[in-house]
This record gives C-alpha cells, sequence and structure tokens, in this order.
C-alpha cells in the first residue's frame, strides 16, 4: 500500500480543456505501428498506407455491353421495322475468346457480353433489335459509334489511382483490388492498446465476490471500446495500489504495446500511485493532470518517447466518456482510420434522371456539397467497379416514375460506413498527375482529397454551381484554339479562378517500331490505315479536327469528304488509354493521346502539340485553407519533382 503524506499528494493544479489535452496528445504522440501486407481478402476495414495505381486498364479491352452483332455503325444507318438492313454474319465471338478477322462494310460478327469487340466494328447492335437467317441478319434499329461498347480504360486506366493512401478498404474496394489484379496490398498496422486496470478492490467477472470488492469492469469495457474504435487490445492485466507493481504493468506496456491506458488509481487520493508511477517511468512524463469535464475529471495524459500513456478515471462511466473524447480519436488517428457518417441522408438532386422504363433503379451517386447536399447521380455501366468504389450511396428511382427532376429532394442510402467528407473536393478531368499532387497533399499537410472523375466539363460547371472546391480541366477552344480561358469566362467565372497547371505532351501513337512508317495525319489518307478517333468535345478530338481541316485545305477538299475517307474517324474513344489499348491490340493503327498513356502501352509517339491542364477554383473557396494548401503544394518542388518522373509533363 502506497502511504503519502499530505504533502506528497498530488493536486490538480491546472485543469486542461478537452481541445488542450487533445492538442498535447498530437503533439507528443508520434508513435504509429508500422505498415504490414495482407490478402485482399483479410484486407476488410483496413487502412491503405501506400497509393495503389492501376497496372491494367478496366476493362482490359472495349468489350461489348449486351447480346448482339459488332458492326460498323455507318452500315446501320436508316434501318427499321419496315426498312430493315441486312448483313452478312461473318463469325461469333465469346467471352474469353478473340477473334481474328475483321469486320468489313456489310458485314458483322456475333458477340456475346463481355467480349472484345473485333477489329473494324465501332458498335454492337443489341440481338432484340434483329433478326437472324442463316449467315444472315436484320437489322431493326440504327446504331451510334461506341453503342454498347464498354471502352478500355473507361472505368479505370492505366496509371489511374485504384485507391489512394488512407483510403478505408471496404466491400466494393476488395472487388475493384481484385478487379484490378491485386493478391496483396499494404495497410496501416492497427495500434495495439495495452489496457491495465488498478486497484485491490477489483475481482475479475464470475469470481465470488467478497466483502468490499467490485467486479472489473473497465477492463471489459475498455477492450471492446479499443476494438470498435479500430485497436487491437492487449489486457495486461490487473496491478493492486503498489507503486513498484503499477511501474512493472506500465514498463511492460510500453515496450509492448504502441499505447497505454490504466484505469483507476489517477485521483489526488493519498492511495492513488498511477500519476506517480508514470512520472518516474516517462519522458517527458506528464503532460496534463485532470481534465475540465464531468465526469472524468481524474485523468492523467502523459507520453514516453512518442507513445502516449493516458490514465483513465476508475468508475466505469468517467472512464468511457473520457476514451470516446480523447482516447478514440487517437486509436483512429494511429490506425489512419476515418470518422463515420449517417446511415441515410436527405439531398436535393443535381440533375435530371429519367425512369427505366418499369424497372425499379438503383442509381449510384455522388453527395456534393453546394447550397444543402447535392446527389450527383453516376451514370455508367453495370460493370464499372471502380465507379461503384467512389459511389457515396445511392438512390432508388421507382419501376412506376418516368423521370425525377433536377433539384427535387431524394433519399440516399450510404453504402456501409460511409467516410466523413474529405478536406478538398476535386473535381473534373483525370489526370495521374493530380493523383500525385493529391497524395502529396496528404504527405505534407495531412489533407485528404476526394477526386470525382467527371471530365472538364462536368468539373467546370460543378465549381460554377459551388459543388465542389476546385477543378481540374484541359479544354480547347476552337475558335481560339487556347485552352481553359474561354471556358471559364463562358461559365460566368472570373478570370483569376483559373490557375495554371501544367502541359502534358499529345501526339500520334504507332505500334512500337513503327512498321506502317506513319509520319503524321495525312498518313491516313494515303495509306490503309484504321483510325482510332477520340470522343466529340474531347480537347484531343477538337486538336486532331483542327489537324485535318487543315489537310483537307491543302488537299482542296471538304473536311466532310477527308473524313469519310478515314477508316475509324467515327469512333469514339473515351479515354487516352484506350486509345492506345486499340492500337497496342492490333485494332487500330494509330491515334492521338498523351504520351503517358502511348508509353504504358510501350508504344512509339510522334509528338504534335502540348495541351494546359489548368485548375478552376470555386470563388466561395479561395480562401479555404484546404485550397490554398492545394495551390502551394502545386508549386512545390516535392512535387515538382514526383510528377518530373511522368512521361510528357512540363510545367510552366
Amino acid at each position: 500500500m502506497i502511504d503519502l503524506t499530505q504533502e506528497e499528494r498530488k493536486i490538480f493544479h491546472r485543469l486542461a480543456t478537452l481541445e488542450e489535452a487533445s492538442r498535447m496528445l498530437m503533439g507528443v504522440a508520434t508513435h504509429i505501428p508500422g505498415p504490414e501486407r495482407v490478402e485482399v481478402s483479410q484486407a476488410f476495414g483496413r487502412v491503405l498506407s501506400r497509393t495503389l495505381y492501376s497496372e491494367i486498364d478496366l476493362p482490359p479491352f472495349d468489350r461489348a455491353e449486351m447480346d448482339g452483332y459488332a458492326v460498323i455503325s455507318s452500315d446501320t444507318e436508316g434501318a427499321s421495322e419496315t426498312s430493315p438492313v441486312r448483313l452478312k454474319v461473318s463469325g461469333r465471338v465469346d467471352a474469353g475468346s478473340s477473334y481474328r478477322g475483321e469486320v468489313i462494310e456489310g458485314s458483322c460478327v456475333e458477340i456475346a457480353t463481355g467480349a472484345p469487340v473485333p477489329r473494324g466494328a465501332d458498335a454492337v447492335l443489341m440481338v432484340e433489335h434483329t433478326s437472324r437467317s442463316g449467315d444472315s441478319v436484320e437489322v431493326y434499329k440504327p446504331v451510334t459509334p461506341g453503342e454498347n461498347i464498354a471502352h478500355t480504360g473507361s472505368d479505370l486506366e492505366i496509371g489511374e489511382v485504384v485507391l489512394r493512401k488512407g483510403s478505408v478498404i471496404g466491400v466494393r474496394e476488395v472487388a475493384l483490388l481484385s478487379a484490378a489484379g491485386f493478391n496483396e496490398v499494404e495497410v496501416y498496422g492497427k495500434p495495439k492498446v495495452g489496457i491495465i486496470s488498478t486497484g485491490n478492490e477489483l475481482v475479475e467477472p464470475g469470481l465470488e465476490l467478497l466483502p468490499g470488492k467490485i467486479y472489473d469492469v473497465n477492463s471489459q469495457m475498455l477492450i471492446a471500446a479499443v476494438t470498435e474504435a479500430g485497436g487491437v487490445p492487449s489486457f495486461l492485466g490487473r496491478a493492486r495500489d503498489d507503486l513498484e507493481a503499477i511501474k512493472r504493468f506500465i514498463a511492460e506496456g510500453i515496450d509492448g504495446t504502441d499505447l497505454v491506458l490504466i484505469s483507476g488509481g489517477t485521483s489526488a487520493g493519498l492511495g492513488d500511485a498511477v500519476y506517480k508511477a508514470i512520472e518516474e517511468l516517462c519522458d517527458p512524463g506528464i503532460l496534463a493532470h485532470g481534465l475540465k469535464i464531468k465526469p472524468g475529471k481524474p485523468t492523467v495524459i502523459a507520453a514516453h518517447r512518442g507513445k502516449a500513456v493516458i490514465g483513465l478515471p476508475g468508475y466505469p462511466v468517467s472512464a468511457l466518456m473520457v476514451f470516446k473524447q480523447i482516447v478514440s480519436p487517437l486509436i483512429q488517428r494511429m490506425a489512419r482510420a476515418k470518422g463515420r457518417s449517417e446511415r441515410e441522408v436527405e439531398a436535393k438532386l443535381a440533375q435530371r434522371v429519367n425512369g427505366a422504363k418499369g424497372r425499379r433503379w438503383f442509381l449510384p451517386v455522388h453527395l456534393l456539397k453546394g447550397n444543402g447536399e447535392k446527389a450527383y447521380p453516376i451514370l455508367a455501366s453495370s460493370g464499372a467497379v471502380g465507379t461503384l468504389a467512389r459511389a457515396d450511396g445511392y438512390i432508388v428511382v421507382p419501376e412506376d416514375v418516368e423521370y425525377i427532376e433536377r433539384g427535387e429532394p431524394v433519399q440516399v442510402r450510404l453504402f456501409g460506413n460511409p467516410e466523413t467528407k474529405e478536406g478538398l473536393l476535386v473535381m473534373g478531368s483525370h489526370c495521374p498527375a493530380l493523383d500525385l499532387l493529391l497524395e502529396t497533399l496528404f504527405e505534407e499537410k495531412g489533407i485528404s482529397a476526394r477526386a470525382l472523375n467527371v471530365g472538364s466539363l462536368g468539373g467546370l460547371n460543378a465549381v460554377a454551381s459551388g459543388e465542389c472546391d476546385l477543378a481540374g480541366i484541359h479544354l480547347l477552344d476552337e475558335g481560339t484554339m487556347t485552352y481553359n480561358t474561354e471556358f471559364v469566362r463562358r461559365a460566368g467565372l472570373p478570370d483569376w479562378c483559373l490557375v495554371k497547371g501544367y502541359k502534358r505532351a499529345q501526339g500520334i501513337a504507332v505500334p512500337n517500331g513503327n512498321p506502317r512508317g506513319v509520319r503524321g495525319l495525312r498518313d491516313l489518307i494515303s495509306k490503309d490505315l484504321i483510325f482510332a478517333n477520340r470522343n466529340r468535345g474531347s480537347g484531343t478530338r477538337i486538336l486532331t479536327d483542327r489537324m485535318l481541316k487543315e489537310i483537307a485545305d491543302d488537299l482542296g477538299i471538304s473536311f466532310k469528304d477527308l473524313v469519310g475517307r478515314i477508316r475509324g474517324y467515327r469512333s469514339e474513344f473515351k479515354t487516352h488509354s484506350s486509345v492506345a489499348a486499340a492500337i497496342s491490340q492490333g485494332r487500330a493503327d494509330l491515334g492521338v493521346c498523351v504520351k503517358g498513356a502511348a508509353a504504358a502501352y510501350g508504344l512509339d509517339f510522334i509528338p504534335i502539340a502540348e495541351e494546359e491542364y489548368d485548375f478552376v477554383i470555386s470563388p466561395e473557396c479561395k480562401d479555404k485553407e484546404e485550397v490554398k494548401e492545394f495551390l502551394s503544394c502545386l508549386r512545390s518542388k516535392r512535387f515538382r519533382e514526383k510528377a518530373g518522373k511522368l512521361e510528357g509533363f512540363t510545367f510552366w
């Protein structure tokens, strides 16, 4: 038994607020458990300690989204129930196989859902809109280029972030990691928390309770609380009110765990030796003895060489209150875990959604902050695992609803236990350099960011409507042949909202060794080549069309006549990776894309221009601390050194 005189009693000279105690802990409790590798099947609930980049495209090839026929879309023009178009069926391709031939004018190839699209085809005609007879098929409905095709990289591109450092792995993330080919991942180690109960009066639950004794409630309670908070509890035992015994338990905890919790013996009574044991063992020792809360006043905050040692009150309610206020956040920080959100929220729909004609539609959405919560519909292929993983939840569009108008309230059912909103919301066009920038922001400033890849125009519109903090854009104005400035003005935003970012090299990608001897786009006219063209509205498509118009002027023919002679001009590849993949897989002979995509597929690259990837800042967020730190990081030496290792990037 400790025998302290009145003069030796520890008195609460100055009580700390919860905020002060938290700041103290965050400042001195620097020890964090090291990362570990786990199998993806065992990674549920863990936090990634390293950003993962995709080594493949998802899908890895252009694939059919429907059973039907791979066709040249122009062959189906004018088809109707009363005036069908007849095509010759030259073969069949199933999922998991490939077709060695080529779809030529007037022919088609029967194709199964998930099968690779054959060379020459630019659309898939649904079987429901056809009638088969022998080796020919009648077409009753026309299709447009790209219809019913999931393009290479439309879900996830080579080099794109699969999951960012700090992401919590849930069910959807496990699916995404598996789809991207990951078997193991590196995660932050869960902090091991040593738990000590003190007091001569404590008895293990289940044993006989003699006079003067009480059951040890705190040890069981704290084991559960630590588990709930994301730590790994380790019960070290019950210590009697003996200074040396308590010191031995604390020393064992410091040596064998990442954080030590002691309950009981923390007040200023004659028999309370915990604070004295901590003072003798720890460096720098006690930071605060007593908190300005009720219950929970007798709390000791201490540290030893980067590890926190916290003395909790003996009363269970007090101990639990303190745990929830300061210990749980500390464990979550050590485990890099994040807070929880509500299961269901009401939001206003950000854009009109048409019903699914007699079917109940479970539509994934992003939740965006504007004037209240907004639900941004994610209209993607049902096989888009990456898109699903980035969604916050989904809304239910009933089968008898024709449409839900923009601005109408909807109930968003949240996926699992979604993360608390990040400090920065970035929308716009995907860019690997932006991924590196956001990772650097997290590493240097501890600022988590959420990036939604909705395209340049989608990002610009989101900034204009106050739905995000900033957006990454690369929009080429056809009239002035300048990037971004004119689009920002048309959106009604002031010029200062546009912040210069960096340049990305664009050029003509051809197979390794350039076997066809391609020198430029003019070769599309003189040689029998298949062109992989980008989608209308993209900066790359605008640049390509501008160059083709110049070629048409030189040849003295119309632009329409020129592109009519280019095989594949009507195709619309929605990503740089899908262009590169088509060339690598032999479905096209050349295309225009960024250098990084060509390099990822080992293609030769003929530079033709540089596009400008810039950032648009929301006027309402210009003074937001996270935005200021983002801009500072954009100009930082560390980011530029990282981005300088990417193919085809230069800075202003």
